[in-house]
């Protein structure tokens, strides 16, 4: 509906003299149902533009849509309320064809076409392999995951990616803490050390760097390299190269476990092989945004807005990590996508805006470039904080979070709150089999609602009959048919934004819809006409719950 409303918004808007190019009608459900079913702020957006009172530009858009005329069997009435609100009413025919609209797309509801012929890339996760994921890599997956659902859902074809960097000091590191561990497994008489400050000191073996990994799976890797064929005990690079491959491997093991699968890694040293990152600083400087300063070379970042210039190469030859993400978005746009969406954590915040102008100033379309930024996760138990730190081993990886809680909890948590707020994950109310639980309230919705319909279909309940669906006049049957229709609409403004917790927040709506028509509204036991309507009401619920479900790539269970 909000689609169709959008274009006859903007088609009556021609007929006042037009918007501004880039002007999107927005809309929200009105709080009181008294206002209507759907409300446009569209006249305040444009008081502005029309210099007019808002109320006025409202009562003439309404002239012009009803002149258009916006179609009888979708919108039975059209009002103006307030400083300048567009309230539209649907008509019952709209309703009742949406219900069956909901039955016949089946597995399908809820795709749109917006994106069709169109393609994007998703950059997420992106941790470098030098340990498991953890709880924050947990939020990035799920979030990167469910946008390119939501991308898909809309018509895009989508790629998935991982982009990551094993030629680091940190890579270094754990190569050399990998050998230090298997010096330790292959001579038990090793010297030791003790590394970190009190009353955190460890004792690890002599050769372990001073800041190296002392998680368990650092031990772990070293113990199944005793007795390989061909390793030098001295040749670090092995170690790290080993390391790799054996962490990566749980890496895609643990994103498996979700669900998620990537098409594709990309490795950062790509960039400096092919001489592009050399390059993009060349292009810099020719366009006068570089230049040499003690040594170093230095971005002209106040040219893009900021308060003072941006160190791209150390004066040990160094880059920042500036300079090879700029040269990776050069690259995503080069490969012709037209959206590209990059989760971030809060620490990116300082540098992406850089990454982003320096492609703009290369002469590459920015705007291509969707960057979400998500805030960190607590996990708190019992009201407390659980304690996670990186380097020492006491971080919660991310399989220990869903060996605990599971795995549908573990993506609906990470979902159902906006990336850019702070996330307190409690652990107490995930493993809650009750309605505070919020996924186990939807996953209890969808369940409750297939056992209606076993019984219903061992009672042979509405057997035979064409389900006339005009019978559904009931106040919680109307609010429900009305909440079933804004699954399309959820999708499109989930994936447009990039926010998944849009759709989460949807789907309670529908369950909340769906149990205050449980509550008033017999099926077993009603006249037969009357509840094979309300059985077709049911099933096009379990349909936008299960759709739903799946674009947050969380299970819908028919039994619980």
């Amino acid at each position: 509906m909000q689609t169709y409303l959008h274009s006859a918004i903007l088609g009556a808007l021609s007929e006042m003299g037009g918007a501004p190019d880039d002007f999107q009608p927005e809309f929200q459900q009105p709080g009181n149902p008294d206002h209507g079913d759907l409300a446009c702020n569209a006249a305040m957006q444009l008081a502005r533009h029309f210099r007019k009172a808002p109320r006025q530009i409202a009562e003439d858009l309404k002239i012009h849509l009803e002149a258009l005329p916006v179609d009888p069997d979708r919108i039975s009435a059209i009002e103006v309320a307030g400083p300048g609100f567009l309230n539209f009413r649907f008509s019952d025919v709209y309703l009742f064809k949406a219900l069956s609209s909901v039955l016949e797309a089946g597995a399908s509801y809820g795709r749109t076409h917006s994106g069709e012929g169109k393609r994007a890339l998703v950059e997420f996760v992106s941790a470098n392999p030098t340990g498991p994921l953890t709880v924050g890599h947990g939020r990035n997956a799920v979030l990167g995951d469910t946008v390119a659902n939501l991308l898909e859902w809309t018509g895009f074809e989508v790629d998935r990616e991982y982009y990551f960097n094993d030629a680091g000091r940190q890579m270094r590191i754990l190569g050399e803490s990998v050998q230090a561990r298997y010096l330790a497994a292959v001579n038990p008489d090793l010297a030791t050390k003790m590394i970190g400050d009190p009353p955190d000191e460890t004792s690890v073996p002599e050769p372990f760097p001073e800041d190296g990994y002392l998680g368990g799976y650092i031990t772990d890797i070293a113990i199944k390299l005793v007795g390989q064929d061909g390793l030098d005990p001295n040749d670090s690079e092995q170690f790290k190269k080993a390391a790799e491959k054996t962490i990566f491997a749980d890496i895609e093991g643990t994103l498996g476990r979700m669900g998620i699968k990537m098409d594709a890694f990309f490795n950062e040293k790509s960039l400096y092989d092919s001489g592009q990152v050399w390059d993009i600083v060349e292009k810099f400087r020719e366009l006068d945004l570089a230049y040499d300063k003690d040594g170093a070379v230095w971005l002209k970042t106040t040219a893009f807005g900021k308060e003072q210039d941006t160190v791209l190469v150390k004066s040990s030859g160094e880059p920042t990590y500036r300079l090879p993400d700029i040269g990776y978005h050069v690259d995503k746009l080069k490969r012709g996508y037209d959206r590209i969406v990059d989760i971030f954590g809060a620490d990116h915040i300082a540098t992406f805006p850089d990454v982003v102008a320096g492609t703009r100033a290369l002469g590459f379309d920015a705007d291509r470039i969707d960057v979400v930024i998500y805030q960190f996760v607590t996990l708190v138990r019992s009201g407390q904080p659980v304690k996670m730190s990186t380097r020492k081993a006491t971080f919660v990886t991310l399989d220990e979070l869903m060996n605990e809680v599971g795995e549908d909890v573990t993506r609906f948590f990470f979902l159902m709150r906006s990336p850019n707020t702070h996330l307190e994950f409690d652990l107490d109310l995930a493993k809650e089999a009750s309605d505070t639980n919020p996924v186990f309230y939807l996953q209890y919705a969808h369940a409750r609602i297939q056992s209606i319909l076993r019984k219903a279909s061992e009672l042979g309940l509405g057997n035979g009959l064409e389900a006339d669906v005009t019978l559904l006049t009931h106040d919680a049957e109307i609010t429900l048919m009305k909440t079933l229709m804004g699954l399309p609409d959820s999708i499109v403004r989930a994936a447009t934004h990039s926010e998944p917790h849009r759709l989460a927040g949807y789907l309670r709506e529908v369950a909340v819809a769906f149990s205050q028509f449980y509550n008033h509204c017999r099926i077993v036991g009603e006249e037969e006409k009357l509840a094979a309507a309300r059985l077709q009401l049911a099933r096009a619920t379990a349909l936008v719950l299960c759709n739903g479900l799946t674009v947050l790539g969380i299970s819908a269970p028919d039994r619980m």
